[in-house]
């Protein structure tokens, strides 16, 4: 588990490994974390460790936005034509 505290923002954003998310001594530890953000008026942001490979999902989704990008831009460009046009 590893904590980052953000003071000027009040924020506090917590990374749980897969080991982390089933350990009970783990949640007892949040629990208790959460109580006193509370008080702090913190915010509290949880990360959980995913089951999937990140660099071939990270690849995924950056080749998403590229194509997505891509599309988009030929509309627009589509769009500039047309109204060149009339």
């Amino acid at each position: 588990m590893e904590i980052n505290l953000h003071q000027e923002s009040k924020l506090v954003d917590i990374w749980l490994s897969r080991e982390d998310q089933s350990s009970q001594e783990v949640q007892d530890r949040l629990r208790s974390l959460y109580r006193r953000c509370a008080e702090e008026k913190y915010t509290v942001a949880v990360f959980y460790s995913g089951q999937q490979d990140l660099a071939q999902e990270t690849g995924a989704l950056l080749r998403y936005n590229r194509r997505r990008s891509a599309e988009r831009a030929v509309q627009r460009e589509k769009a500039r034509k047309r109204q060149a046009t009339r």
